[in-house]
């Protein structure tokens, strides 16, 4: 299993073409030639590879690691959500009967 930030530094590299060995945790979007528009088109295709929802309001996003833990971030909030005990008031369907 990868990283994400293993999975960025693909991403990057396949859509972007940049090179491999520019991309470490502190490097800044600015310097890998990202601007807003094109951060936004890799925050789709993060939405997409996994299967999170980006909320509306922006992120102050200036460093790949930045960008990792916002994902992090998402990843772990859809996790606990699905964890999540169903509520009480909803009905249960009973098994069938045989």
């Amino acid at each position: 299993m990868s990283t994400t930030f293993e999975w960025l530094c693909d991403a990057l590299a396949e859509e972007y073409r940049i090179d491999r060995d520019q991309l470490r945790p502190e490097t800044a979007l600015e310097d890998i030639g990202l601007d807003s528009l094109a951060v936004a088109e890799l925050l789709f295709k993060v939405e997409d590879a996994f299967k999170i929802t980006l909320p509306p309001q922006a992120v102050p996003l200036t460093t790949l690691a930045d960008v990792v833990g916002y994902i992090d971030t998402l990843v772990l909030a859809r996790c606990d959500d699905a964890a999540a005990p169903a509520d009480e008031a909803a009905p249960v369907a009973a098994p069938a009967k045989s």
